[in-house]
């Protein structure tokens, strides 16, 4: 089955379970805002679409768009005094985008389907505690090269090993094509080993540089001083 959601093209990626903060200005996108608010879309949900790297996202360039998305849940909506948004969200599901309608609305509408993880196996499923325990010291390390030890905190004991590696990666610094990696990714057991692997490689880049390298692609959604 697709459904429709109306998206959000940034310059960044958003994970299941991360938040994300955004500051909008854009008129279809204040737009955009106020039908999430009023209930003229239903559930507060809108699409996350990366741009790709060194693509401009023109209004028909719908080809600057990947392929999969991360649906974004608005949790919180400030108007300011002169129409602009600050607003949170959090990242749920993932989808795989189909088509773009850019005519029906002001804003962007796609055609997607949600992206379930694909079942994993036994012998694997056997194996997942090991492999979480593994991305957790990854990321204790990455986050102790960091960041100051009371500005961040491991994800919670119970999270479920399809939500982990989402988490870990969501409070580091990692480049735009690693996020994009992770949220393609339908195996929980190949999340686990990528983070695992993309956390123990940006902190050996801290230990060696002595700080946090900031990946272009964050710059993306800094808010517009108009």
């Amino acid at each position: 089955m697709t459904e429709t959601l109306p998206l959000f093209p940034l310059g960044t990626v958003l994970l299941p379970g991360a938040s994300l903060p955004l500051h909008i200005f854009e008129p279809r996108y204040r737009q955009l805002t106020v039908d999430l608010v009023t209930g003229v879309l239903p559930d507060r949900q809108f699409g996350v679409v990366a741009i790709r790297e060194g693509w401009a996202m023109g209004t028909d360039n719908v080809a600057s768009l990947r392929d999969v998305g991360c649906s974004a849940l608005l949790r919180e909506a400030r108007r300011l005094n002169d129409g602009r948004f600050d607003i949170v969200t959090r990242g749920e599901q993932r989808f795989r985008l189909l088509s773009v309608d850019h005519r029906s609305a002001p804003y962007l509408v796609g055609e997607v389907e949600w992206l379930p993880d694909s079942p994993t196996p036994s012998p694997v499923e056997e194996v997942l505690p090991l492999m979480a325990d593994s991305a957790r010291a990854a990321h204790q390390r990455y986050c102790a090269a960091a960041w100051h030890q009371e500005d961040w905190a491991p994800p919670p004991a119970e999270t479920t090993h399809d939500l982990l590696s989402y988490l870990l990666a969501g409070d580091c610094l990692l480049a735009l094509e690693d996020r994009q990696r992770l949220l393609e990714e339908t195996s929980a057991a190949r999340r686990l080993r990528l983070v695992r692997k993309m956390l123990h490689r940006e902190a050996g880049i801290l230990d060696a540089l002595h700080a946090v390298p900031v990946p272009l692609a964050e710059f993306g959604h800094v808010p517009h001083p108009n």
